[in-house]
């Protein structure tokens, strides 16, 4: 759970937004079974055979996962280590055979376990999550449950068909209208770049006035709505300035490199006489790959940071930073 948790933090998704209720019947189901373990038995050992196993959606998720640039490592570890040679996979194989009743009882015991192996097809599979999203509903949804924050804290200077943001946002239901309005208007310009968009400016890029009001999964959502057949159509091309993801595989392969701070990047020029920002270089260049951040790291505490050595270590910090998270190098 921790790995999954990170992974959703790490892509800054708000895990408070309400679900459907069939999205928790295979965790009640869990949970149920953990309770009544002795009574079912046999359906646990069912269940835990068919959850266990390998299924073909899971490959492709890591997949796809690692082609938007996003980590996959949780979904590859489920991959490992339920393998069905020495995996839990082979394991939960395994118990079936060696709990199996030689007796009378034998057949009534492995329905039972068929049984408990259907469980797992109860609820919302990946496909029926997959098929029944829909991204227009969830842009309505997410700006609907951020109406009741935003109803009053805009000024009342734009309006729009005659109403101010607030009053827009003042009564429930108004939000589809709302979007359609910001689209007439100008503000949205759908089935494009979304950064022509004059609203996704707002809280999107340098100076935007609304910086920090949507999260990274919100954002991604007006990203996608916004740019609609532009990105569906593979007409989408790299803002300049940007690329498109890189995998993230390729990514971690580089990132021993990518998470060394440049010797190149603000290093002393023959004008730069300053002793210090000659002395961190050189302790750049004779470290080890390991112990570069430490290095800038020290150079950057409070007792130091506002001379000249400290404050290139920090933008050689913030640069190599930067080049981690993104891919890009700074």
């Amino acid at each position: 759970m921790s790995l999954y948790r990170k992974l959703l933090a790490d892509l800054d998704c708000d895990t408070s937004a309400p679900l459907p209720d069939e999205a928790y019947l295979q965790g009640a189901i869990q949970l149920s079974l953990g309770q009544l373990s002795e009574q079912y038995l046999p359906e646990v050992i069912g269940y835990n055979l068919g959850y266990e196993q390998l299924p073909l959606h899971l490959l492709i998720t890591s997949f796809e996962l690692n082609e938007l640039g996003i980590d996959p490592y949780y979904f590859t570890l489920h991959v490992t280590i339920d393998n069905a040679s020495t995996g839990h996979a082979r394991k939960a194989a395994q118990s079936v055979i060696e709990l199996l009743p030689v007796g009378q009882e034998r057949n009534e015991f492995y329905r039972r376990v068929a049984n408990g192996y259907r469980l797992n097809e109860l609820g919302m599979g990946s496909n029926a999550v997959i098929q029944s999203f829909d991204l227009e509903q969830e842009v309505v949804a997410m700006l609907e449950r951020k109406r009741t924050f935003g109803q009053h804290m805009h000024s009342d200077y734009c309006r729009l068909d005659g109403k101010t943001v607030n009053e827009w946002l003042a009564q429930p239901d108004q939000i589809p209208e709302f979007l359609d309005v910001l689209q007439n208007r100008g503000w949205i310009k759908r089935h494009e770049d979304p950064i022509l968009s004059r609203f996704w400016k707002l809280f999107e890029g340098v100076g935007a006035p609304m910086f920090g009001v949507f999260n990274g999964y919100e954002k991604q959502l007006m990203h996608d709505w916004i740019a609609g057949d532009w990105l569906s159509d593979g007409s989408a091309q790299p803002t300049v300035g940007k690329r498109l993801p890189e995998a993230f595989r390729s990514r971690f392969r580089n990132l021993q490199n990518a998470g060394q701070p440049s010797l190149t990047a603000g290093a002393p020029t023959a004008t730069d006489a300053d002793p210090d920002v000659r002395e961190l270089h050189m302790k750049l260049e004779a470290a080890a790959a390991a112990e570069k951040m430490p290095t800038l790291i020290e150079s950057m505490s409070p007792a130091r940071h506002a001379t000249a050595a400290g404050l290139c270590a920090t933008r050689l910090f913030v640069s190599s930073m930067a080049e981690r998270v993104t891919g890009v190098p700074a």
